[in-house]
């Protein structure tokens, strides 16, 4: 029977609230946008995470955000296996969530689609 959390998500989510703080705190390039990590997806060896980051800004500032992280990616590694327990820190790749961009394009679509209706509703 399988476990209802198994250990790389519980590790994936630890990862998450670790990084969080280690970017906020540790990373000072003024380049680095507002950043706010949105998922982490670890490998089932634990040697390789992908680090979902949502950026407040154009796609200039995301662009150059990404950059920033995984450049730092070795440097937050070494923090994050200093805060965390784990025999092997997987090594980070930083990657642009497009999820809540596209969540907020629906969204407006949704909100257009409906005042579109509302004025024909209205014209009758």
């Amino acid at each position: 029977m399988p476990r209802e959390f198994p250990r790389t998500r519980r590790v994936g989510e630890q990862i998450q609230r670790e990084l969080a703080a280690l970017v906020h705190e540790e990373v000072k390039d003024p380049r680095l946008g507002m950043v706010s990590i949105s998922g982490v997806e670890v490998s089932s060896d634990l040697a390789h995470a992908k680090v979902f980051v949502s950026v407040l800004g154009d796609d200039a500032v995301v662009t150059a955000s990404v950059q920033v992280l995984n450049n730092a990616a070795g440097f937050l590694r070494r923090k994050l296996g200093a805060r965390m327990r784990l025999r092997i820190v997987p090594r980070l790749q930083f990657l642009y969530d497009r999820s809540l961009a596209e969540g907020a394009r629906m969204d407006a679509l949704i909100n257009a689609a409906i005042s579109g209706k509302n004025d024909t509703a209205e014209d009758e």
